[in-house]
């Protein structure tokens, strides 16, 4: 028998999420072993239906797991280069995305030279653009979702009973309406989002950041578990050439299942002009070389999920945390009003509650993880 809890989170993806209409097209995605996810796909697919929509479950190279270890190792410069056609049809055609990580090797690429995974990342970045846009526009509404899984609960340092309690508590799926629980953070950060609404200028400092930023004509959204499942933050993209200063990552970084440590990047006129890891730093210097835009940061996030404390080593959650704050080098969301272009996100999380501090036009917004207005 199913978990009571997956069958809410199922519908509260299909309904809430992504607000699935009749005749939509809507791709189920699966990231990592189709194992884990067998039965939250099974469901997703019965909300689909019962919502009269077309579903189309994908699991493409490299998107499975342990296939993409193959492909990134023994694929030639040619093919590394070649445009996935089910990536182009993924980014184009579908007016629902519902994408399911369920990885059970999250280190699988450690050893896989990061600039051929630079090399794809540079050849599909127009369709990261094509899918971003489309979802500024209204014209793609798309969610992602964990499922429990030993290598997840393995970086949590958790059992997986305890990961899997953990998933279902931080999407809420373990109350009588989930519903009525994100509604209610909705409400509470569309006041943080209004009152950010027309401000010109963004100041962080603390212990382990100094930077500054116009926000001059950028939006703040209001992440309310219509993008990510579990959600809880609000977001901006900073004016592209105006960053300036220096932030440490005071938790290990991690991108496409390589751990660099903590990072401190520092950056003028926009761009990071200086990185530094722990470890792994190779990893991170050709991931920030991958194109033009990803030395620029593509976000600004400030972290507002109490539900999500433990740090868990999936930015998934990991960037919800509230007292955190974190950037993103690479790809902005155009819906921000942010134009920054890359084939590479990554985000990097900055604890805040021992002392960080923000203000927005010169008036204090943040302290020490609480906001004052």
């Amino acid at each position: 028998m199913s978990d009571p809890r997956l069958l809410k989170l199922a519908h509260l993806l299909v309904y809430y999420s992504i607000r699935v209409q009749p005749g939509d097209q809507v791709a189920l995605r699966c990231l990592g072993s189709i194992a884990p996810s067998l039965h939250l796909h099974h469901e997703l697919m019965r909300e689909v239906l019962k919502a009269g929509a077309h579903p189309c479950f994908i699991a493409s190279i490299p998107a499975i797991e342990e296939f993409d270890h193959t492909f990134f190792s023994e694929a030639s410069e040619q093919q590394l280069a070649h445009i996935d056609p089910f990536r182009e049809v993924f980014s184009s055609r579908f007016d629902g995305i519902i994408t399911v990580l369920s990885e059970v090797n999250t280190r699988r690429l450690t050893h896989v030279d990061p600039a051929r995974v630079a090399t794809y990342a540079r050849a599909h970045s127009h369709l990261v653009k094509l899918f971003l846009e489309r979802a500024a526009k209204g014209e793609l509404r798309w969610v992602m979702t964990a499922m429990p899984t030993p290598g997840y609960a393995l970086d949590a340092e958790m059992s997986l009973e305890e990961y899997e309690d953990f998933i279902y508590s931080a999407t809420f799926v373990d109350t009588p309406d989930p519903v009525a629980a994100w509604e209610d953070i909705s409400r509470k950060q569309k006041r943080l989002v209004d009152w950010l609404a027309g401000k010109k200028s963004l100041r962080v400092r603390g212990p382990h950041a100094d930077l500054e930023f116009s926000i001059a004509g950028r939006d703040f959204i209001n992440c309310d578990g219509r993008a990510n499942m579990p959600d809880g933050e609000i977001f901006t993209g900073p004016v592209e050439d105006s960053v300036e200063g220096w932030i440490e990552s005071t938790f290990p970084a991690l991108y496409g299942g390589v751990d660099v440590g903590r990072v401190t990047l520092r950056l003028e006129k926009g761009i990071i002009v200086q990185a530094e890891a722990e470890k792994n730093p190779a990893h991170l210097t050709q991931t920030l070389d991958t194109d033009e835009g990803a030395r620029r940061l593509g976000e600004f996030g400030i972290g507002t999920n109490r539900g999500i404390q433990a740090f868990t080593k999936n930015m998934l959650f990991d960037e919800k945390i509230a007292g955190t704050i974190h950037i993103a080098a690479g790809a902005s969301m155009p819906e921000t009003g942010a134009t920054n272009e890359s084939g590479i996100h990554w985000d990097f999380l900055c604890d805040m509650r021992q002392g960080g501090r923000i203000a927005v036009d010169g008036q204090p917004f943040y302290d020490s993880g609480e906001f004052l207005v």
